[in-house]
């Protein structure tokens, strides 16, 4: 008799993330009908083990495959799903779950598996920079510095990269780009340049908030040079959603990319800073990754308010540093 039902594989990282993952198999148990899937439950062990298990999902031809975890867990997973059958599930259990907001997931477990269960997929778009796959955010300048700041910092959290941000960017020093694109090229003195696929980077912190993953292009923007008072401005801009009106900011939309800097040094690719040197393409690759969605998706509106009225506290502590 043959066997309709799915195929779902966990993929845990039992390090990865802020959030406590030992409920996940009964929560599985509750929420993931056994009449219409078959479940499996599989920790990593090592570094990029959740990469060799998601390629052995493929190979094995498993419908879903879930990356419970953090964004690099995310990011790890969904790299070796790209361009295949196989659609990435998200049990976000991180600092930021960045590409989880912006599919606009339920932030807890219990959530995340009832949308799992319901198994509606749909294409999206991923980005590489020098050949490294992003699904929400890569970037340079202050962007991959702050990236390099908070991994070192020895906690998680929204405040701990807010301080960071403008502690930090009282004293960076801007960098000189040439840009080229479709259009031309374009030079730049810039505080950071970003490419979003995706609106956020995470924490609800909205680089790009017209930002598609299914429309082709990914947006660029290049924050230009700013003194101290207009920091936190920009700060608040950046969980409002009002970033693309702020005087410093410039965007526009491109397929690809090439990017010649003055010196070498960070970047990030969804927020894990590597370094590179002074000539960096990126490219948008166009609905590469099949993902499971939250069809009744319905984002809260309520919450920048809420974000900026405690930035506002912290930028008060931050500029008296």
């Amino acid at each position: 008799m043959k066997n309709d039902k799915r195929s779902i594989t966990f993929i845990v990282n039992p390090i990865s993330g802020t959030k406590s993952k030992e409920a996940l198999a009964s929560l599985v148990d509750q929420h993931i009908d056994p009449k219409l899937y078959d479940c499996r439950i599989i920790k990593t062990e090592y570094a990029g083990h959740a990469s060799e298990i998601a390629r052995q999902c493929i190979a094995e031809g498993i419908d879903i495959c879930v990356a419970v975890g953090g964004d690099g867990t995310v990011n790890e997973v969904a790299r070796s799903l790209a361009h295949s059958n196989t659609a990435l599930g998200i049990v976000p259990c991180g600092s930021g779950n960045g590409l989880a907001r912006h599919l606009c997931l339920p932030m807890n477990m219990k959530g995340a598996l009832e949308i799992i269960n319901q198994g509606k997929t749909d294409q999206f778009d991923f980005g590489t920079i020098n050949d490294h796959p992003f699904f929400c955010t890569c970037g340079m300048g202050f962007d991959a510095f702050v990236s390099l700041k908070f991994a070192e910092a020895g906690k998680r959290g929204l405040l701990t990269y807010v301080e960071n941000v403008l502690k930090e960017g009282l004293t960076y020093q801007p960098d000189t780009y040439t840009v080229e694109d479709e259009s031309g090229v374009h030079q730049y003195k810039a505080f950071l340049i970003a490419c979003a696929n995706a609106a956020q980077y995470g924490n609800n912190a909205y680089i790009a908030p017209g930002a598609s993953m299914q429309d082709g292009v990914m947006d660029v923007i290049v924050m230009e040079p700013f003194n101290v008072i207009e920091a936190p401005k920009l700060a608040m801009d950046l969980f409002a959603k009002t970033l693309g009106s702020n005087s410093h900011i410039k965007t526009f939309q491109a397929r690809k990319i090439h990017i010649h800097r003055e010196s070498p040094g960070a970047v990030h690719y969804d927020g894990d800073p590597i370094e590179m040197g002074t000539d960096i393409d990126v490219v948008l690759h166009p609905r590469g990754l099949k993902a499971i969605i939250n069809p009744d998706a319905i984002e809260d509106d309520a919450l920048p308010g809420r974000m900026v009225n405690t930035l506002s506290s912290l930028v008060d502590k931050v500029i008296t540093y």
